[in-house]
């Protein structure tokens, strides 16, 4: 398959479902509690029995005019509710109780940082809906678990503005940040509390927007990276070949990386919309808007000033630190302990984040202390460890229990060596020992005094002052 080419611009529109965090479902009593054993959190009207009336959940309200606040979006004072009528094998009442025409919230944006760059996407409309059950498959057949049936949710629509894979997962991110500061939902896509479906098209520049498909419950920032490259190169590959691009509803197999056809897409004209006859209509006063914006904490674009502001950071860098509250909590913490914020940005964007990622960790649980994390850094900082040391203290912290870094670093006598004696002596052992990286330097080859810094590092344990050793062997080759 043709990589990413210039000749064919990729349009991309994400459709984000959020399941809310509160106590019981959208229109009935049930707990939403994730985990529970199957079809025990049912009752007549999440299960869409004859006779069963539906009750809007105030806080669902609440929790979507949030969102629609935290992306700047438009509150309606007025909308509906209405019923999207389709085959849903795990919703027994076969319809779902969604917003069409009028929903609560809409014309927002989010802006993001990519490597090109700032950019604003635009958000269409947040609207609040019911979840569906699940489906589970085994060799045996297929049943049906009705518990997420009414579980609420909000759709998070954007505007056709997203143009890369990486602009796709950044937006996301953004998005979910956000999502967590405003306390809304727990946002964990393991669980499926945050699904993404992708719609995306192809063309050349210059010319209409292309057909597009849609890839349906991504629930990972990998998955949907890997699921839009596919299917960008699936789709220039096939006008390349003369063949046409179908609308069609696609899904994304984690195993293969391939994404293959379900079903024709659907058309808004399929779903027959009504307004549901249940449900009065939804409205929100002044006063009741005005007291849930005011509860609404600090977001992201705020702290992500700050820390630019003062603490010198880069857009960039800024928006890691902010993508959850949990983590922009922690790197203030340990800001406030060491004069040097900048390092401690840098150790948590490499050394902590590997951390995470290496062993699954949830972003939330970080077993560093702030305090400790400061000390190693003001270590690092003041030239009593290197960066080496650095990494290796923080590795052994985070895995065989919390202490005092620089009571570690005693104990192992792990101190960095800065006596230019000392190493001036260790780099004439290295070049005796290894008289052909000189000649090789001198032949033009500069990578060939790597080795002997090396040499001076494996001799001291990692603990010399790499500077000073670079320095020393810089000085002796050129005066040889």
């Amino acid at each position: 398959m043709p990589a990413f080419t210039s000749e064919y611009e990729m349009v991309i529109g994400l459709e984000v479902h959020v399941e809310l965090k509160t106590k019981t479902k959208i229109f009935c009593s049930c707990p939403t509690d994730f985990g529970a054993e199957p079809n025990t959190h049912v009752c007549p009207v999440c299960m869409g029995l004859p006779g069963s009336l539906p009750v809007l959940n105030r806080k669902v309200v609440e929790y979507a005019v949030k969102a629609g606040l935290a992306t700047g979006c438009t509150i309606a004072r007025y909308s509906k509710q209405d019923r999207k009528n389709y085959f849903y094998p795990d919703l027994p009442k076969a319809y779902q109780i969604s917003q069409y025409d009028l929903p609560l919230c809409e014309h927002g944006h989010l802006d993001i940082e990519t490597s090109a760059g700032p950019k604003r996407i635009g958000i269409t409309r947040i609207h609040i809906e019911e979840d569906a059950g699940k489906l589970v498959h085994d060799g045996g057949g297929t049943y049906i678990d009705c518990n997420r049936c009414g579980v609420p949710l909000i759709e998070i629509v954007s505007e056709p503005d997203i143009r890369s894979a990486e602009e796709a997962v950044a937006y996301l991110q953004k998005l979910r940040a956000t999502i967590l500061y405003t306390g809304i939902s727990d946002c964990r896509m393991q669980e499926g509390s945050l699904r993404c479906d992708v719609n995306l098209s192809v063309h050349k520049p210059g010319e209409p927007f292309g057909t597009r498909t849609e890839m349906k419950n991504l629930n990972s920032f990998q998955f949907i990276q890997k699921a839009i490259e596919y299917e960008y190169r699936r789709q220039v590959e096939a006008l390349e070949a003369g063949e046409t691009v179908v609308q069609e509803t696609r899904r994304f197999d984690e195993k293969t990386g391939k994404t293959f056809s379900m079903r024709r897409k659907e058309d808004a004209d399929d779903y027959r919309y009504f307004p549901d006859p249940d449900l009065a209509p939804i409205e929100v006063g002044e006063e009741q808007l005005s007291g849930w914006e005011a509860s609404i904490p600090a977001l992201p674009d705020a702290r992500k000033a700050r820390y630019v502001q003062d603490f010198g950071l880069s857009a960039y860098d800024a928006e890691k630190l902010t993508a959850s509250p949990e983590i922009a909590d922690y790197f203030e913490a340990a800001c406030a302990l060491t004069a040097y914020p900048r390092q401690a940005a840098n150790l948590i964007l490499t050394e902590v984040f590997r951390l995470m990622a290496s062993g699954g960790d949830d972003l939330r649980e970080i077993p560093v202390s702030p305090a400790h994390l400061a000390r190693l850094v003001t270590m690092a900082a003041d030239g009593q460890i290197n960066s080496s040391t650095g990494k290796k203290v923080l590795d052994e912290l985070w895995k065989n229990g919390d202490r005092d870094p620089v009571a570690y670093v005693r104990e192992h006598d792990l101190m960095q060596l800065s006596d230019p004696v000392l190493l001036e002596r260790l780099v004439d052992e290295a070049i005796a020992r290894n008289p052909k990286a000189i000649a090789d330097f001198k032949k033009g080859k500069t990578n060939a005094l790597k080795s002997l810094v090396g040499q001076v590092m494996g001799k001291t344990g990692g603990r010399a002052n790499p500077v000073i050793v670079q320095q020393l062997v810089d000085q002796k080759a050129a005066r040889s």
